[in-house]
């Protein structure tokens, strides 16, 4: 019965990396697509200007941060699902695990920094004279708010892809028989 219960555990630890990767790509892709295609076109006291993702650099690095993890999702999900059948060394999952830790911080480092200039376009600054713009690109303030939030939602995804696969890299084993054979 213990074996049963192992291989369902493997399963549906396996089930989860899947489905919790293709969910994380998905947000991730539409987060990234939304600030790529968010341009608004204002006439601003009497002058046109238009707010694009391109102009601010920590917009730049939110889309650079999403595709880095949109690439290695696809590219860790295919080799997931092509060596599933395979038993592997328990280096592997670790390692595995590491980039999954990785990319999950670029990734939240992309949003914190996205959200920061998010709060100042919104708010402004009064200690330095910086009025807030969202007034007048209201609609690129308001898509680059949901590509923020679905890029948050991804965050929170990779962090639970994290802990299935910390709990699920050693298919099979113990956590205390992977450190004894670490060493």
């Amino acid at each position: 019965m213990a074996g049963n219960s192992a291989i369902t555990h493997r399963k549906l630890a396996f089930s989860a990396q899947i489905l919790l990767r293709i969910l994380a790509v998905v947000a991730s892709s539409f987060a990234a697509w939304l600030m790529i295609t968010d341009v608004d076109v204002e006439d601003v006291y009497g002058i046109q200007s238009d707010a694009r993702y391109e102009y601010i650099s920590a917009f730049r690095f939110f889309v650079l941060a999403n595709l880095i993890a949109i690439g290695f999702l696809v590219v860790s999900l295919l080799v997931i699902l092509f060596l599933r059948k395979k038993p592997l060394h328990p280096k592997f999952y670790f390692f595995l695990f590491l980039l999954d830790l990785i990319i999950g911080d670029i990734l939240l480092g992309g949003c914190a920094a996205a959200t920061a200039v998010g709060v100042i376009g919104k708010y402004g600054n009064s200690h330095v004279g910086w009025i807030g713009v969202c007034d007048h690109f209201a609609k690129f303030c308001i898509r680059a708010a949901l590509s923020i939030i679905l890029s948050l939602f991804s965050v929170i995804v990779f962090i639970i892809v994290i802990i299935v696969s910390w709990h699920s890299r050693l298919p099979g084993e113990t956590k205390d028989a992977a450190i004894n054979s670490s060493t």
